[in-house]
């Protein structure tokens, strides 16, 4: 059984925001593609095979469940880091694994030396700071009691990482929140091997940051919405732009998002369209049926707002957005009959649906968006 409506992932935009990454990082850089959230509601499954053909040798997921999703697509040996969400027996796995995951509180570090101890293996960690995010990471007490327990426990742990987080580097109205926090994660570097501590990599840097303050980049960088062909917010294009001295945007979105007419039919002047009184139709119309509602991740905040296309034309979504059903009011397309392809989110001969016009309507991030996709949709590379 196939679901309603499908979403397309192209294997060449993949690779091409992949290569400007790189080519902005540097090879001497390690790019950690963050996958979490079902690859920013591309797939995890459809998007890593890609992502390794491109290069790729690090992934970041959230959780513990992501990861196992992740390793079993993985083909190429690449490393995989949990940022989040790890339970005591997910630790006994992941240790097993050589999965690497975030530290940020003494629990889960003494968690992992225990799990570490039980599989006979060291736990790969990465330490997380506090630097002014205030969400996870050692602050100096604790990390003062952190340092002292891996010294305690010799071997029972790699230290791959130090890293931490910036609170809204999309942004500059953030930018001397950030600037605060990369002087205070340099001071906790230099703090740190004084007492001994190096790791294998520092990083700090989301898509925001990799843009804006290029300084930060260090040894390796965690990159989620750019790989998708999206910049973070207007303003990170814009600082992109302006160092480039053009306004060409070398990102090409890697999503779309397909259905078909469910059926055709005619409504009279004066009749009301879907649910309650939100559309009447002002003159005799023909609207179509569409089998995509907000259970499928388009909100209903886009009732009376939305647009799709069908046969390369801009059509306008009409009364509410259902639960699993949709209509479009195709009056101007005498044409349009059952089975003709919908886009939701892409192109269409001439004419394209983008995630930022969502946003505009519905007040919704491209982070928000894209992750509300269900995963039960049916997710194709081409």
């Amino acid at each position: 059984m196939n679901s309603t409506s499908v979403i397309e992932i192209s294997k060449e935009a993949i690779k091409n925001n992949i290569r400007f990454i790189q080519e902005t990082i540097g090879h001497n850089v390690l790019l950690s593609s963050v996958i979490k959230a079902n690859a920013y509601g591309h797939g995890i499954e459809q998007f890593i095979p890609v992502a390794e053909e491109a290069g790729v040798k690090h992934f970041s997921v959230f959780s513990a469940d992501e990861a196992l999703r992740a390793k079993k697509a993985v083909r190429k040996g690449a490393g995989i880091m949990v940022l989040g969400w790890m339970d005591e027996q997910e630790l006994n796995w992941g240790v097993e694994n050589d999965i690497e995951f975030y530290v940020f509180e003494l629990d889960k570090l003494h968690q992992a030396l225990q799990a570490s101890r039980r599989i006979g293996k060291p736990a790969l960690i990465h330490i997380e700071v506090e630097t002014g995010m205030n969400r996870t990471g050692f602050k100096q007490k604790n990390l003062t009691k952190a340092i002292k327990l891996i010294h305690d426990n010799p071997g029972q742990f790699i230290i791959r990482g130090v890293c931490t987080h910036y609170a809204g580097a999309e942004s500059i109205a953030n930018h001397v929140r950030v600037q605060r926090q990369i002087v205070r994660f340099k001071r906790i570097l230099s703090w740190l091997e004084a007492r001994k501590i190096k790791p294998d990599l520092r990083h700090s840097a989301c898509s925001a940051a990799t843009i804006a303050y290029p300084k930060t980049r260090m040894d390796m960088v965690r990159i989620g919405i750019l790989q998708y062909g999206f910049w973070p917010s207007s303003e990170t294009f814009i600082h992109y732009t302006t160092r480039q001295r053009n306004n060409v945007d070398p990102l090409q979105r890697a999503i779309s998002w397909k259905t078909l007419v469910m059926t055709v039919k005619e409504v009279g002047t004066g009749e009301f369209v879907s649910y309650g009184s939100a559309y009447q139709a002002h003159e005799p119309k023909r609207i179509a049926i569409i089998p995509v509602g907000y259970c499928h991740g388009y909100t209903r905040g886009l009732s009376n707002l939305g647009m799709v296309l069908i046969k390369g034309q801009r059509v306008k979504v009409i009364g509410f957005v259902n639960m699993n059903m949709m209509i479009a009011d195709v009056t101007n397309l005498p044409l349009v009959k059952k089975g003709d392809e919908v886009v939701l989110i892409g192109r269409q001969n001439q004419n394209e649906i983008t995630v930022a016009s969502f946003s505009e309507f519905s007040n919704l991030l491209n982070y928000e968006l894209l992750t509300r996709l269900p995963q039960n949709i049916d997710r194709v590379v081409v």
